[in-house]
């Protein structure tokens, strides 16, 4: 939550500090969307509602209209969502001139209801299941990305060819060179510092350009919010100093992948840690126990939700710290699941199966709903893998494709009944769409590789 008030928002327009306000929802890919409001008429009217097309919650990432889906589509019209401003999330966004952002809720513009598919409802449900059974969910992403010294307009026209990383050699925990990215990295933290997001800090990260942004955990919600806003705020900064950022999950064969590591822990509303027992075996509670095992029971289910795009299984590769079996492990980066914290009140699960592609609601939602599931069926834990996970043999793989993830997801009777038929049908019908498009494209592979030989 921000401490940034609508009163404080008045404040700053009739003093003329705020000139502009953007009212956002989130898409299905976790981007900001969106209109630009005069801050006058915002603060007189538009605080209480807007309205945007229907269709920004059934697009790909090209904005194409895709048929298919049973929310909308030209035969309906295309009509209108209300966008309801939650002011709980307002505040000045300081790496844009006179300008303040609030994310919104999406509501059905006849019966007021919340858009069941939007994202944020989404983990909303899953957070309102966990507030029911007295608890709450506190998260951590971790965001990798990818720095390069030329602007987005430059690699487009370039075709995304002969790109110029910020560094020239891996950069992981390396200050010198880090310094040299600081004009960027800088502007990064205190931009993010100042839209009241608590930045605890920036690093390289283990290939040339690679970096990755830290910020304090939140509650899920919280979270997931701060999670777009950073991603948009990093492209928006890069973009402000020449530079360009990607958060593709596996932008180049040759170098590591970037990830988005989600951290998870369930507190008591009177915020007593519930995954931490100190008689427990590296201090894991029973509720602990059955969470994770919820995890690894639905981990290829909640797959697609990690991993929503072709280029995002590109990722999961051997011997580069992205994971390839979904297991769970003691401090162990090679495992899916990684036991951190142990034997302290800040003992967690870190997911390292998503990639810094995926939309945070959506992940975020995907694991509660597994996690609640071990717990509300006390599924037993399976024993932790102890070595080396990507040469383990005959356990619990990812799903290596997204035809692969896309299955597990819409067979999933945990996914159907946690988030609804309607729900899990619209995102099939997302995934299926990617995979389409994929499937009848030629890529410079397929040519280079046949054009003269096949």
């Amino acid at each position: 939550m921000s401490s940034y008030t609508i009163d404080d928002l008045r404040k700053d327009v009739a003093e003329g500090r705020i000139d502009t306000v953007l009212a956002c929802q989130v898409d299905m890919q976790g981007r900001l969307m969106g209109k630009r409001f005069q801050a006058e008429y915002f603060i007189e009217s538009a605080w209480k509602e807007t309205h945007s097309c229907n269709y920004l919650i059934a697009t790909d990432i090209e904005m194409e209209t895709v048929s298919g889906y049973k929310a909308t589509s030209w035969e309906k019209g295309y009509g209108d969502y209300t966008m309801k401003p939650d002011l709980a999330t307002l505040r000045r966004i300081p790496w844009l001139e006179g300008t303040a952002l609030v994310l919104c809720d999406v509501l059905d513009h006849h019966t007021h209801e919340e858009v069941a598919h939007s994202p944020r409802a989404i983990l909303k449900k899953q957070v309102k299941r966990l507030e029911d059974m007295g608890m709450k969910a506190y998260m951590a992403s971790e965001l990798e990305f990818f720095l390069f010294d030329q602007t987005y307009e430059a690699a487009q026209a370039s075709g995304y060819r002969n790109l110029k990383l910020a560094s020239a050699y891996n950069e992981d925990y390396h200050i010198f060179q880090t310094t040299k990215e600081e004009e960027v990295m800088r502007a990064i933290r205190t931009g993010l510092q100042g839209a009241g997001i608590p930045v605890e800090n920036s690093k390289g990260e283990a290939s040339a350009g690679q970096e990755e942004i830290n910020v304090r955990y939140a509650d899920a919600l919280a979270m997931a919010d701060r999670h777009a806003i950073i991603k948009n705020g990093c492209k928006e900064i890069a973009w402000s100093k020449g530079k360009a950022i990607t958060f593709l999950a596996k932008w180049n064969y040759n170098a590591a992948g970037s990830s988005s590591h989600i951290h998870q822990s369930l507190w008591s509303l009177e915020e007593k840690p519930l995954f931490f027992d100190h008689t427990g075996k590296y201090g894991m509670s029973p509720l602990m126990h059955n969470y994770v095992a919820g995890l690894l029971a639905h981990a290829s289910e909640i797959t697609y939700f990690l991993a929503p795009y072709i280029n995002s299984y590109k990722r999961f590769m051997a011997g580069t710290f992205a994971p390839t079996k979904a297991i769970w492990s003691k401090d162990n980066r090679t495992a899916g699941y990684r036991l951190c914290g142990e034997e302290t009140k800040g003992i967690r699960i870190e997911c390292r199966v998503g990639g810094s592609d995926l939309n945070p609601y959506l992940a975020f939602a995907a694991l509660l709903a597994a996690g609640i599931d071990g717990i509300e069926n006390k599924l037993e834990l399976e024993a932790p893998f102890v070595g080396d996970a990507y040469g383990g043999k005959g356990v619990r793989e990812i799903p290596r494709t997204l035809r692969a993830a896309t299955i597990e997801m819409t067979e999933s009777a945990m996914l159907r009944k946690a988030f609804g038929d309607d729900v899990i049908d619209h995102y099939t019908r997302t995934a299926e769409w990617e995979q389409e498009e994929y499937d009848r494209r030629i890529t410079d592979w397929e040519v280079a590789r046949g054009f003269e030989r096949a």
